[in-house]
């Protein structure tokens, strides 16, 4: 089973910055589009930023410019760094594999941004 393990997150004020990271196993990490995705209460989830084996990016409207997201290839994670942060930048966020046909989720780790 693959596992996608998440790190970072926490609680900010308003205008402050978080990172949060993903190591995902080798094969996932040499041949997956690895990205970020979040989830608010009552909405759904939605995708943050995504970055190909290639290192090519996209990003959501709502967090271009503000959120970075790259690729450690010595510790085979991922990492998103946030900057800006907002009250609606607010919740669950989730790393995501693609792969093929497969499609991976990690467990999730909370950002919570207080104005």
């Amino acid at each position: 089973q693959v596992q996608l393990v998440e790190s970072g997150g926490g609680l900010v004020q308003a205008g402050g910055s978080l990172s949060v990271s993903c190591a995902a196993p080798g094969i996932i990490w040499r041949f997956a589009i690895l990205g970020w995705y979040r989830q608010a209460p009552g909405k759904q989830r939605e995708l943050v930023a995504t970055i190909t084996p290639g290192g090519s990016t996209n990003y959501a409207d709502s967090v271009k410019g503000r959120f970075t997201i790259s690729r450690d290839n010595a510790k085979s994670t991922i990492n998103l760094q946030m900057n800006t942060l907002q009250p609606e930048d607010t919740a669950v966020y989730y790393c995501n594999a693609k792969m093929s046909a497969s499609n991976y989720w990690g467990r999730g780790t909370q950002v919570t941004v207080s104005s």
